[in-house]
């Protein structure tokens, strides 16, 4: 596993490596600097990011938004002190555990896996997610499309539901794809 540690203070930094030394866990690598963040990050290419942001101030989350983005990684963020707003931003930019004052060697290793696991199980609730907003959107093009034939041909609902699916099997397409050039055609023709 390729861990990034991302943080600025040297020794605690150390505490991080010192957490996942012995583990077999990880190959690491630190990263002190800031400038070009992303761009090290993405050509280390880690499976986990683990960021210690002591008091993060906008800048430095903005940053994490970009971090997460661009990786789509678990990321694991280290701070010393709660605070409600920085807290909200690190959920909506994608972090995976948001701890507070819990930099101790000891409990790295237990962090990377709960990051780990939940970055996975949010990965496939928003994979569900897509998959009935897609669908949904099918099934809604599919409806549109029966209701024009039912509309122009004077069909009920079977038979345009029939004809858009032997149009469907006849192209070698799906029944939404040619519910949505039927729609298409439609509006070019200005729904004549």
């Amino acid at each position: 596993m390729r861990i990034a540690i991302v943080d600025e203070s040297p020794a605690r930094a150390a505490v991080i490596r010192e957490g996942l030394e012995g583990t077999g866990l990880a190959e690491l690598l630190v990263l002190s600097e800031r400038a070009g963040l992303v761009a090290r990050l993405e050509a280390f290419a880690p499976d986990v990011v683990l960021m210690d942001l002591a008091n993060p101030q906008r800048d430095e989350l903005e940053e994490l938004f970009a971090v997460s983005r661009a990786l789509a990684r678990p990321v694991a963020m280290f701070v010393d002190q709660s605070d409600e707003t920085a807290m909200e931003s690190a959920i909506d930019a994608g972090v995976s555990a948001y701890v507070v004052d819990g930099l101790k060697a000891e409990r790295i290793r237990p962090i990377v896996e709960l990051a780990i696991k939940r970055f996975n199980a949010f990965a496939r609730l928003k994979t569900e997610l897509d998959e009935a907003r897609n669908a949904l959107a099918e099934r809604k093009a599919v409806d549109a499309a029966k209701a024009l034939l039912m509309k122009k041909r004077g069909l009920d609902e079977a038979t345009a539901y029939a004809q858009l699916r032997k149009a469907a099997m006849d192209s070698g397409r799906r029944i939404s794809e040619v519910a949505d050039a039927l729609l298409t055609a439609d509006k070019l023709m200005g729904g004549l």
